[in-house]
């Protein structure tokens, strides 16, 4: 299992586009992704746009990644692209 804190970096946060790109994007994968709001008042699993969308992670939102699975290296990069390129919105 690995762990990740990320943020949010684009002005408009985890919204319907963002969400999508990381959905198709976890969803390549076989491991188990989550999301979890630093302040432990939300948690979404990765490859599903309503629960990701429920997270209400507005631009600055820190989240704890979860990955457990047999490509778990592969998803952790992938994912964290993501949102280190700001889901290709900046």
């Amino acid at each position: 299992m690995l762990q990740r804190r990320v943020s949010i970096t684009n002005r408009l946060g985890l919204h319907a586009r963002a969400a999508a790109r990381l959905v198709r994007t976890a969803s390549r994968f076989q491991s188990s992704i989550q999301l979890e709001r630093a302040d432990k008042s939300a948690a979404a699993d990765a490859k599903s746009i309503l629960s990701v969308l429920l997270l209400a992670a507005s631009r600055g939102t820190e989240l704890l990644l979860t990955i457990d699975g047999a490509d778990e290296q592969a998803a952790l990069a992938a994912v964290c692209e993501q949102f280190e390129s700001g889901f290709g919105e900046e």
